[in-house]
């Protein structure tokens, strides 16, 4: 058995434009949980940090722009609110790329650590931390 020495992650930047949500999502989630990587294990992460920058410019295929609805609830009686992907888009679109990413990562308790490793910009504009 060899010990496993966690390495340091690396930080990827990916520009989301003209790519396809779904095939961008997809690509995104298997480099936040390191299944890219041959030391990949199920129960750490091993992952790389993500950047997607050009969230604007995504293309969705087929009808999805008129009939995908995020529903979501207030918790009030009859506070179900929806919006369609076109107006998401028009409001914030960072958030259409995450919900498709949250979406395709596995639901325990790693999700929430993966998802803070994720960074998405509207514009090709990335901001540095300090």
């Amino acid at each position: 058995m060899k010990t496993y020495l966690p390495q340091e992650s690396k930080t990827q930047n990916i520009d989301a434009k003209n790519q396809v949500l779904g095939r961008l999502a997809t690509k995104i989630a298997v480099i936040l949980r390191g299944k890219d990587k041959p030391e990949f294990a199920p129960h750490k992460i091993v992952g790389d940090k993500v950047i997607v920058t050009n969230a604007d410019d995504i293309r969705v295929t087929g009808n999805k722009l008129d009939n995908k609805i995020y529903y979501r609830h207030t918790g009030y009686i009859g506070g179900l609110k929806q919006i369609s992907l076109k107006d998401q888009l028009a409001k914030d679109s960072t958030e259409v790329i995450k919900k498709a990413v949250y979406g395709m990562l596995p639901s325990n308790r790693l999700r929430s650590e993966l998802m803070k490793r994720l960074t998405v910009y509207p514009g090709d504009v990335v901001k540095e931390d300090k």
